[in-house]
């Protein structure tokens, strides 16, 4: 019986150690303070960001916006933030959760969740980008199945050596495999740590509207509601590489979306994105980014 007792405590002990190292996952972890993992980054007065504990609101007026960042900077993990975004007449008004490396240059890597206002009754359209040494242009844009000034959703990254996938709730809304390996010439954000931001700010000049539809400061001010600042990923400096399998998101079960992820990945390109840049021949002199050819 003793014995027994042992194995159960050494078992025990080694899924605690796994958890702390990030080498499995945790279900159900407590919900994390916002100053656990995330510093403030501007609008630091106490209106414009405002932290109470497991949430943080942001909000602009023509003065100023907010934003914050994570402490540390990451080389791959499985990255969320809970967001409900401001209601009615959002016009111009850009909220946003995404990754970046530093310094903020033009060899920068960036995968970005842009969720733009509009007029009142007009859905938000959120877009995603992914910036590989400094080179965008790779604009998503789509119309969500829910309305995300409702209520809070879940909006997730997934980035490791195999895949860069975006999710809204369970649902990939963008995947970009990494064929750097096979592939001249493919692009993937794969040798630079990035930094977890969020922030909301004015982007009057071409947000809405291609930019013909300002922020209407008489509507505002314009708040948004953050949750969920517990963080799975590898943090510069850790004893486990970032590229290492034993991390759980880089595990067998996260190098490709499964079949039902993809039948749903599907229906959101038929159904809801609005915009693809790899359908912009025209932008691209009449062809498209290599990326294209294999998604």
């Amino acid at each position: 019986m003793a014995s027994k007792a042992s194995a159960w405590v050494l078992l025990v002990v080694r899924l605690l150690v796994a958890v702390v190292a990030g080498l499995a996952p945790v279900a159900a972890a407590a919900a994390a303070a916002f100053d656990e993992n995330y510093v403030v980054q501007w609008g630091e007065d106490g209106y414009h960001l405002v932290i109470r504990g497991t949430e943080a609101n942001t909000t602009m007026d023509q003065s100023s916006g907010a934003g914050f960042r994570s402490k540390s900077m990451y080389g791959s993990g499985f990255f969320h933030m809970r967001m409900k975004l401001p209601s009615g007449y959002t016009a111009g008004v850009v909220t946003t959760f995404y990754l970046i490396s530093q310094p903020e240059d033009g060899n920068r890597d960036e995968v970005d969740f842009e969720f733009l206002g509009d007029k009142a009754g007009v859905p938000i359209t959120l877009q995603t980008n992914v910036f590989v040494n400094g080179r965008g242009d790779r604009e998503q844009r789509l119309h969500l199945w829910f309305d995300p000034a409702a209520d809070f959703h879940d909006y997730k990254i997934l980035w490791n050596p195999y895949q860069l996938v975006m999710f809204a709730d369970d649902t990939p809304v963008r995947v970009l495999r990494n064929l750097t390996g096979t592939v001249p010439g493919y692009p993937f954000p794969a040798k630079q740590t990035m930094l977890i931001r969020a922030s909301m700010w004015d982007g009057s000049d071409w947000a809405t509207d291609g930019g013909r539809t300002k922020v209407d400061w008489s509507q505002g001010p314009f708040t948004a509601g953050y949750q969920g600042f517990d963080v799975s990923g590898c943090a510069n400096g850790s004893a486990t590489p970032c590229h290492s399998p034993d991390l759980w998101w880089n595990g067998g079960e996260y190098r490709n979306i499964t079949a039902e992820q993809q039948a749903a990945y599907e229906d959101v390109k038929r159904n809801y994105v609005n915009y693809d840049y790899c359908a912009d021949k025209a932008r691209f002199n009449n062809t498209v980014p290599i990326e294209c050819n294999y998604a």
